[in-house]
């Protein structure tokens, strides 16, 4: 038989082999019988079928709400000081953060690219340009990528850092494809659920995640997701990636927290068709609250920067506000680019979207707090370490594949 592996697209990466390949199944996350990693609860990776074909059909077809209306605001970071306290975040759009910890300079899931897409000239098309090129973003000492979907995992991001000298911490089998791209191997290092690698100072933990992978057509669920911490000689903080919500997240605190900040994924859910593999709002809020500190901020992550669901484009950050304020949680929303330091005594809070959103009549709730959020100000609740309910209404069904 023809071995096909020459003529595998190069942005569906590589598939595990050899050596990479027996550690895979090695892992205690892995069934081998059924050649696949699992979750730590069940979430099936289809989407679920919802009501009639046409139904559907129009579903997906309808795109009202789901762009916003003018050009997105963008601010321009300034990086050319460290944070004064330490710990500064920087959300560069979708799941992309720059995490500033201890003098040492974090980039998660980093995503330039033009399309979150196996091709140049089809699907989701970025909603506003990176506020700040990659190649003035300055010197980085590691990468981490949470799981191998190609709104986390970007070609051509991948293949640029590649040339910058950091490392790279990925979950196990992700490796191939960033060796495949020309990442050194002796640059990547790659990780199972509850292992770490030292780097420049910093303990990179991969933990769990309830999501899913893949990027080409019949890839077996041979590469892991997961979700990070990093700790520093003095703060800590954590990345979701994509992930369902799951009791695990309070573990996940109770073992390498508390956090001085969160950055959790609170877009493209859908109750209809994938409510196991990425979080509500409601959910992000009630995760956070099991994984941080009293005080610590919260910032939503997955949203804005794609058109990956059919919630409308802007509701994801109005009912993060509303979930954050109902439980006592400070949350930061920033422009894309917007920069803030956890401990500050104000958070970037103004609802800057809906400016942008409200000319496409989107329909989102406004309950959330504008302005900025205080410290002083934030509810007992935080303070108490209170828990949040998810249980507000759920949105209407979410687009195809979720990513």
């Amino acid at each position: 038989m023809r071995d096909l592996s020459s003529v595998r697209p190069l942005s569906f990466g590589a598939r595990p082999e050899g050596e990479r390949l027996a550690r895979i199944e090695r892992s205690p996350h892995y069934d081998r019988a059924a050649g696949r990693f699992t979750n730590p609860e069940a979430a099936p990776d289809a989407p679920r079928a919802t009501g009639t074909r046409g139904q559907m059909m129009r579903a997906l077809l309808r795109t009202r709400g789901r762009k916003p209306a003018g050009a997105i605001p963008l601010e321009r970071p300034d990086l050319s000081a460290p944070p004064a306290s330490g710990l500064r975040l920087t959300w560069l759009g979708h799941s992309t953060v720059l995490a500033e910890i201890d003098g040492r300079r974090v980039l998660f899931d980093p995503v330039w690219g033009r399309r979150c897409s196996p091709f140049s000239f089809v699907g989701p098309k970025r909603l506003h340009p990176a506020p700040v090129p990659l190649e003035r973003l300055g010197p980085l000492d590691a990468v981490v990528v949470s799981h191998d979907h190609y709104d986390h995992l970007d070609l051509p991001t991948i293949r640029a850092l590649a040339r910058s000298g950091a490392r790279f911490a990925v979950p196990l089998g992700v490796g191939a494809h960033l060796e495949r791209w020309g990442v050194p191997a002796a640059r990547v290092d790659e990780l199972d659920w509850h292992e770490s690698a030292e780097v420049a100072g910093l303990t990179l933990t991969a933990t769990p995640a309830r999501h899913f992978c893949g990027r080409g057509l019949r890839d077996a669920q041979r590469a892991l997701w997961a979700s990070w911490t990093v700790t520093g000689p003095e703060h800590r903080v954590f990345h979701s990636g994509d992930t369902g919500y799951f009791p695990g997240f309070a573990d996940i605190g109770e073992r390498y927290g508390p956090f001085d900040a969160t950055m959790i994924q609170i877009g493209a859910y859908s109750e209809a068709f994938w409510p196991d593999i990425h979080m509500t709002p409601e959910e992000g809020v009630r995760a956070h609250l099991g994984l941080a500190r009293a005080e610590a901020p919260v910032l939503p992550i997955h949203w804005g920067t794609f058109n990956l669901a059919l919630h409308p484009w802007a509701e994801p950050a109005e009912r993060t506000l509303a979930a954050a304020a109902a439980a006592g949680v400070r949350a930061a929303v920033p422009r894309p680019g917007g920069s803030f330091e956890p401990s500050a005594e104000e958070l970037p809070a103004e609802p800057w979207w809906r400016a942008v959103a409200a000319a496409t009549g989107d329909r989102v709730s406004r309950g959330g707090l504008a302005g900025r959020v205080s410290r002083r100000t934030a509810p007992a609740a935080a303070r108490r370490g209170g828990r949040a309910s998810s249980g507000a209404a759920r949105p209407a069904p979410a687009a195809p594949r979720p990513r």
